[in-house]
């Protein structure tokens, strides 16, 4: 891309950020004028990502646009203990078979995201659990246990007098350690992970390293505006999710939202974005055109824009026209009668998988959000006559369709 000055990158970096910790100092790493080193360092304890775990993944990507080198780590070595940050009990250890195949997962996922050839992969095991005990008492004796109870999620379990195990005190020294051995210049992470950051930050000075730049990036809501991105408030946008159904999920956010994903999910660059900001609040631009252009982005980044164009136009299908779209998944559906002649329609709802549950299944039957062949299913009525479902297309809200076969 065009040279940029440090100030025209710093302003770009900037967008969509919460903290720079110290600002001063990124600038004048910029003004070097030397690839910087970014780390990023995620702890595998999920197979599949979502647009929140992406955020960070998004900031890397400006980096390197910029022209800078990235350093991702993917901590099988700290998955070990399991980053206490936000959490109010221990976290349940996993194997180091179930961290290998998490790990796997997520790097191919996030390379849907990052450029491979500005992006060095490291493991952290091959540094932590090569270290010798003496080596360990070194390092965990530049911290002392009163900087780490300032930790806002240790306090309060001290205070509130929940157990700490004492394998957690070690995470936050373990992260900062990685920041000493691949000698980062940034690292990134959300605003939940910025005593982890600091860590590094000090750990680093205290061994004649210069100390790295913290930069912190805010949580992403889902599309309900309200909960942070979770696959547990059923809330969330999947990397691997079905092109029709993330351009569906993206278009039901709150117009409120629109900007904050531009800013963190999409690959608009900054200036367009803030013009966009503009457009919304001075009512030049309108909401849902706004927001069509980000769903088209986001599909686009991670399938390809042939595909985001029949993602927009299924969802006009099934939104504007109440129409059934043209691919459907098929479900083969056990047909088996009860003793009344009928089959139990929630539990093949939820054994296609378009609910959680087969209660859930039920809910949704009750609040008329269940529809065979595009008839709306009676509430309180779980079991149909199968000829009903033979070759069938039920759908379960808005975008869940599949064909009964």
């Amino acid at each position: 891309m065009t040279f940029l000055s440090p100030e025209d990158q710093l302003h770009i970096i900037k967008s969509g950020t919460t903290q720079i910790v110290p600002e001063a100092a990124l600038l004048e790493k910029l003004k070097r004028g030397k690839p910087l080193n970014v780390k990023l360092g995620v702890d595998p304890t999920a197979p599949d990502i979502h647009l929140g775990h992406a955020v960070p993944l998004r900031k890397l990507r400006t980096f390197q646009d910029l022209g800078h080198q990235v350093t991702l780590i993917i901590g099988d070595g700290t998955a070990l203990v399991g980053d206490p940050s936000g959490r109010s009990s221990t976290r349940p250890q996993l194997s180091s078979a179930e961290i290998k195949a998490n790990a796997q997962t997520y790097v191919d996922q996030a390379f849907k995201i990052l450029d491979p050839q500005k992006t060095i992969l490291k493991y952290n095991s091959e540094w932590l659990l090569a270290l010798t005990l003496e080596e360990l008492l070194k390092i965990t004796a530049n911290f002392t246990v009163a900087r780490i109870l300032e930790r806002d999620d240790f306090h309060k379990r001290y205070t509130s007098n929940q157990s700490i195990s004492l394998h957690e005190f070690f995470y936050p020294v373990m992260q900062a350690y990685d920041s000493v051995v691949i000698e980062a210049d940034v690292e990134i992470g959300g605003t939940d992970q910025l005593f982890n950051l600091l860590a590094g930050r000090e750990l680093m000075e205290k061994v004649g390293i210069q100390p790295q730049v913290c930069l912190t990036l805010p949580l992403l809501e889902g599309t309900d505006g309200v909960q942070k991105m979770s696959k547990s408030y059923g809330n969330y946008i999947g990397l691997t999710d079905d092109a029709a159904d993330m351009f569906g999920k993206v278009m039901s956010i709150p117009d409120e939202m629109m900007v904050k994903y531009y800013r963190l999910a999409s690959t608009v660059a900054v200036d367009e974005i803030d013009q966009i900001e503009s457009g919304l609040a001075q009512g030049t631009l309108h909401p849902n055109q706004v927001k069509r252009s980000l769903a088209k982005n986001i599909v686009e980044t991670y399938y390809n824009k042939d595909v985001a164009i029949k993602a927009e136009e299924q969802f006009d299908l099934v939104f504007k026209q109440h129409a059934i779209p043209d691919e459907v998944d098929e479900f083969k559906a056990d047909l088996s009668v009860n003793d009344e002649g009928k089959v139990y329609l929630a539990k093949l709802i939820a054994d296609a998988g378009l609910t959680s549950s087969v209660g859930e299944a039920r809910r949704m039957i009750d609040g008329g959000a269940v529809k065979i062949n595009g008839e709306a299913v009676g509430a309180q009525v779980y079991n149909v006559d199968p000829a009903l479902l033979d070759n069938a297309v039920v759908q379960v809200g808005k975008r869940k369709f599949i064909r009964f076969i």
